[in-house]
């Protein structure tokens, strides 16, 4: 069951890639290049907790040897913290006109990445676009566009995870998990 009530015969498990320390540097500097593809400039990237935090993280992290400037870390709470602040973005102070990009690990039918980007325009922040990890190719993009208008990229389509995976002849497979 995918987190959008979907089932499907495939389940991605970035974490497994994502969290892993000999990861981090790609994925960090995967996600900066395909920033400066999509013509974006932001001041900091995140999105919702727990999928975005660890590529949030290794963004910023990569920024400071890939990019001209560097690049902050956000995360955005599912619900805010009873006490203290009680806000949904955490890690960033200064949210009025923060040119930002939203992060995911995988996108089915955009529901998560959504829900980030209404919490970063509710801050005040100005969403630049999002990137996924995986783009599922469920609807995601779609959704983003007619409701956000907000682009998404991705890294990888579901298609060619699968087409890898069966090119590959006894290779591991570290992002995707067949049922």
């Amino acid at each position: 069951m995918l987190s959008s009530g979907a089932t499907s015969d495939k389940y991605i498990d970035a974490k497994l890639t994502t969290l892993t320390p000999e990861a981090m540097p790609l994925v960090g500097r995967l996600f900066l290049r395909k920033i400066k593809e999509s013509g974006w400039s932001p001041k900091a990237v995140g999105g919702l907790t727990v999928g975005a935090d660890p590529i949030a993280f290794s963004v910023a992290r990569e920024s400071i040897d890939e990019a001209k400037t560097s690049i902050n870390a956000f995360i955005v709470r599912k619900v805010p913290k009873k006490h203290g602040m009680e806000r949904f973005i955490e890690g960033i102070e200064n949210t009025a006109g923060l040119p930002v990009v939203i992060i995911d690990d995988v996108c089915t039918q955009g529901k998560s990445t959504g829900e980030a980007i209404e919490r970063a325009l509710q801050a005040g922040m100005k969403v630049l676009g999002a990137i996924c990890l995986v783009d599922r190719e469920d609807g995601a993009a779609q959704l983003l566009a007619e409701h956000y208008d907000c682009r998404l990229v991705s890294i990888f389509t579901l298609n060619e995870l699968v087409d890898c995976k069966r090119n590959a002849k006894g290779t591991a497979e570290p992002i995707v998990a067949f049922a």
